[in-house]
């Protein structure tokens, strides 16, 4: 174990024993490797956060901090580390509960913590605070990522009282910010059009973001944010935080500027409380999800790269490992195939050079045959007109052509036109008494009920045991939850949003309990659920729909800052007018596929998707790996640029992208390379040139990498060289 990690844990220990002896008072830091949360109590034992950002050099001095500040607050509990409601608290409370016996107060005081160090790197604080006039108890969890620093925060809520207690509001997190000013990044969108950014400074009152769609839930806001303190960071300079929400349902995150002059800043997060209270019996625990964030005073690139490490470290399935490059038919058949025509397509799988083919939507159902989206969801059986010989017979013919075989399933969806429908109404989340309302012509199977989760596993579990040489599931989600009523649930249907989320996640822990490794996308309609409580099980998500790739450019562009590169599936398609070459040099910036007809390929195209292909292979662990920095924004400058980097920085690739078209567009001026060592020397040579045309860089060029990062390479992009793909190696 590191020695200041091992210093770390026993300061936390030593500051709260002799504090507590002296004084009635106790302070905790919670460090990593370059930050600190302090919480302290008060002499009533209020449980305050007083300090985040920067470690100090001193830890004893932690217990300094809040004597410098003096609010306004009359309360005593405006500035407490779990806020709750009824008694004296004036603000957005972080919890508000109904005791057994009607009464809605609460007061949550310290009574104890612990550090559990789960490893070299991890470690748990959970403090414990419980009201002194009812049984009942909150623990407060924190687990930290030292090197990353990266923390993930959540609430586990129980009690012991003569009845239910309805929980009204229960937040994952309550979080404490002191600064001169802040500014919110937040993002909005729909189908299509994923991941917009907005960026205001947060005036007095509050601001939230959050989700009632029941699935599907980052459709039109993402659960994923950016706090600025004292000015807006930039990519290299300023104080953020970046925050997301683990949890695949309806969210809300409260962030509340008190009105008083110390300006503090509130943030609250967790699952969204509306139409949601939750009767939680005696001695039941209510854990929420995790709200995971990391703090930089060095700007968003630096931010971003902590949450990238972290999450393929600890995070998404496999995230330091491998994937697979694909061959999707969806744009080149939809629905219409059959044996002969997906022969042909394992053929142009192997001639491309892919890893494996993936058949999406359309390829079961028989009394209600899936020829369109408005039939056969739930009957998962192979389409006997289409597929007469099975799945296996489709899985022995990519073998055959040394190709891998995926397929896609929406096993949490069921069309009325159904044989599991009519079998089984009482499995779909509707009211019995209203209109059935249908998106994209389906309803919601009730994952809150035991017998649906055995359904949907076996969904996939029947799809792996028929196929044991099955490489790869797309899992798709394409509606939300209108007239939200369970059969199963009676009485408790304000259970629902979090009991649905619940179920998912007890069948994805199954059936990667059964199948750890299998690659599986994340795909909701496009982008409607990324977030990291479902990444957990997943190896990649599906970013959008929307594959033109000039448009491509500014939602992966966002999503870099909160999800590393080897978890976005890129797929070249025929969306948008850009050149082949600029449809492949936007999609190596993740983990690529195809969905084209191979068979409309020209000699010269095809020849440069397999140039392609090897430099991707020769580089994919560059960009899987390594670390992003983001060197030109695309939405203030005619060129995006964007840089990996590998451990050893020996190793880099930069791309660039022409993203306005108006007379004259380009680079005007060298794009400076970040994140190398200034003291090597380093070869830069053009890659992915299309057959036929010339390097626009001269001759071999080799610089230090101070020259690299200080002055740096003009790509020369323009209207006639559109993206420009630079490697980056070093030399003796």
């Amino acid at each position: 174990m590191r020695k200041t990690h091992i210093a770390s844990l026993l300061t936390v220990c030593l500051i709260a024993v002799s504090s507590f002896a002296k004084a009635q008072v106790v302070t905790i830091p919670v460090e990593t490797q370059h930050n600190a949360l302090v919480l302290q109590t008060d002499a009533q034992k209020n449980l305050k956060m007083v300090y985040f950002g920067a470690k100090l050099g001193d830890a004893k001095e932690y217990g300094q901090i809040q004597k410098m500040y003096k609010p306004n607050d009359d309360s005593g509990i405006l500035d407490d580390a779990y806020t709750p409601s009824g008694s004296t608290n004036l603000a957005e409370p972080a919890i508000t509960v109904t005791h057994a016996d009607g009464n809605k107060s609460l007061e949550l005081l310290y009574v104890s913590h612990t550090v559990t160090k789960v490893d070299d790197n991890v470690s748990l604080l959970t403090v414990t605070l419980k009201d002194p006039a009812y049984p009942f108890e909150v623990k407060l969890y924190y687990k930290t990522f030292y090197k990353e620093d990266v923390t993930e925060q959540w609430s586990v809520i129980t009690h012991n009282e003569k009845g239910s207690v309805t929980l009204n509001k229960f937040a994952s997190a309550n979080l404490n910010f002191k600064a001169d000013g802040f500014w919110l990044k937040q993002y909005h969108g729909n189908w299509a059009t994923e991941m917009k950014p907005e960026e205001s400074k947060l005036t007095h009152g509050i601001k939230t973001i959050d989700s009632k769609l029941g699935t599907r839930a980052n459709l039109y806001e993402p659960s994923t944010f950016m706090i600025s303190m004292d000015k807006p960071a930039t990519e290299d300079e300023g104080k953020v935080l970046l925050g997301s929400l683990e949890w695949s349902g309806n969210f809300r995150v409260d962030f509340e500027l008190s009105p008083d002059p110390s300006n503090y800043l509130r943030l609250i997060a967790g699952i969204n409380n509306a139409a949601a209270e939750y009767h939680l019996k005696p001695n039941e625990d209510f854990a929420t999800p995790a709200l995971v964030y990391t703090y930089s005073d060095h700007g968003t690139g630096d931010a971003s790269r902590k949450m990238h490490s972290w999450a393929r470290k600890y995070k998404i399935v496999d995230g330091e490992g491998s994937r697979l490059t694909l061959l999707n038919n969806w744009e080149s058949t939809y629905f219409d195939f059959n044996e002969p025509k997906l022969a042909q397509l394992f053929k142009d799988t192997k001639k491309l050079g892919v890893d494996m083919f993936l058949l999406d939507d359309g390829w079961f159902g028989n009394n209600h045959p899936r020829n369109g989206d408005n039939a056969g969801l739930g009957d998962w059986q192979e389409n006997k007109l289409k597929l007469p010989n099975g799945i296996s017979s489709l899985m022995k013919e990519a073998k055959a052509n040394d190709v891998k075989f995926g397929i896609w399933i929406e096993p949490e969806m069921v069309n009325p036109a159904s044989d599991l429908y009519k079998a089984h109404p009482d499995w779909v989340i509707k009211e019995a008494n209203r209109p059935e309302k249908y998106f994209r012509n389906q309803l919601v199977l009730d994952l809150s009920n035991p017998k649906v989760q055995d359904f949907v596993f076996g969904v996939v579990d029947n799809l792996f045991t028929k196929n044991p040489d099955l490489a790869y599931i797309k899992w798709d989600c394409n509606a939300v939850i209108y007239n939200a009523h369970s059969s199963y649930l009676k009485k408790d249907q304000s259970h629902l949003y979090t009991d649905y989320v619940r179920g998912l996640y007890k069948v994805l822990d199954r059936v990667r309990a059964k199948y750890p490794k299998v690659p599986l996308m994340l795909c909701s309609g496009g982008g409607g659920r990324v977030d990291y409580g479902a990444l957990k099980y997943f190896t990649e998500y599906w970013p959008s729909d929307n594959t033109d790739p000039l448009e491509r450019v500014f939602i992966q562009w966002e999503y870099s800052y909160f999800f590393p590169a080897i978890a976005s599936s890129n797929h070249v398609t025929d969306w948008g007018k850009q050149p082949i070459k600029f449809k492949i040099d936007v999609a190596m910036m993740g983990k690529m596929g195809f969905d084209i007809v191979v068979g409309k390929l020209n000699e010269q195209e095809l020849a440069y998707c397999h140039e392609a292909l090897k430099n991707y292979d020769a580089l994919k662990d560059v960009i899987w790996h390594g670390d992003q920095y983001r060197l030109q924004s695309p939405w203030v400058n005619d060129v995006a640029s964007l840089m990996y980097v590998n451990d050893a920085k020996s190793k880099a690739v930069v791309f660039n992208y022409l993203v306005n078209n108006r007379y004259g567009s380009g680079t005007k001026t060298p794009i400076r390379f970040k994140g190398l060592d200034p003291q090597k020397k380093y070869s830069v040579k053009e890659i992915n040139l299309y057959p036929g045309t010339t390097s626009v860089l001269e001759g071999n060029l080799v610089y230090k990498g101070d020259f690299l990062m200080n002055v740096g390479i003009n790509p020369e992009v323009s209207s006639s060289h559109t993206s420009i793909v630079i490697q980056v190696d070093a030399v003796q």
